[in-house]
């Protein structure tokens, strides 16, 4: 389940953007300080795009264990799929439910065209997630922010 990030999820978010295995394929693991300032960008997309990355919430514990959205470029013609979830729920499909979800909310938003999203090769769960989604693959393609080639996939939508 998703749900727009509020103030009070830093503490979680702290099992997710704050471990460095989590974040091995991303930039780092982002400090305790930045995550604050990071929902409540979060938060401010949501209001003012109607697009963001969102928690998400495991349905029995209520609790955020993870986010999965959509980074916003220059436009929303084009967004960003992500997911990153704290590691006691990798392997549940958490990220394939999340990630669907956030592939409908794209579609429900009339100015998206596409999404797009990369990841290590060898990070294969990642890989798998967004194939069962129904990305499809592009190649290999460079990513100046991680300095690496990463597995390129893309959704049109219609």
């Amino acid at each position: 389940m998703l749900k727009v990030f509020e103030p009070e999820d830093v503490n979680s978010a702290k099992s997710f953007w704050g471990d460095e295995e989590v974040m091995q394929y991303c930039l780092g693991a982002t400090p305790h300080e930045l995550l604050s300032k990071t929902i409540d960008y979060y938060i401010k997309c949501h209001e003012e795009q109607g697009l963001s990355v969102y928690a998400v919430v495991e349905k029995e514990s209520e609790q955020v264990i993870g986010a999965a959205g959509l980074n916003l470029g220059s436009s929303t013609e084009s967004v960003e799929l992500i997911f990153h979830l704290n590691k006691d729920s990798w392997g549940k499909g958490y990220a394939t439910e999340a990630a669907t979800a956030c592939v409908d909310i794209a579609k429900r938003h009339n100015s998206v065209e596409y999404i797009y999203a990369s990841a290590n090769p060898i990070n294969t769960g990642s890989l798998k997630v967004l194939e069962k989604i129904g990305l499809k693959y592009q190649g290999m393609k460079w990513f100046d922010d991680v300095q690496e080639e990463e597995a390129y996939y893309e959704m049109h939508l219609e």
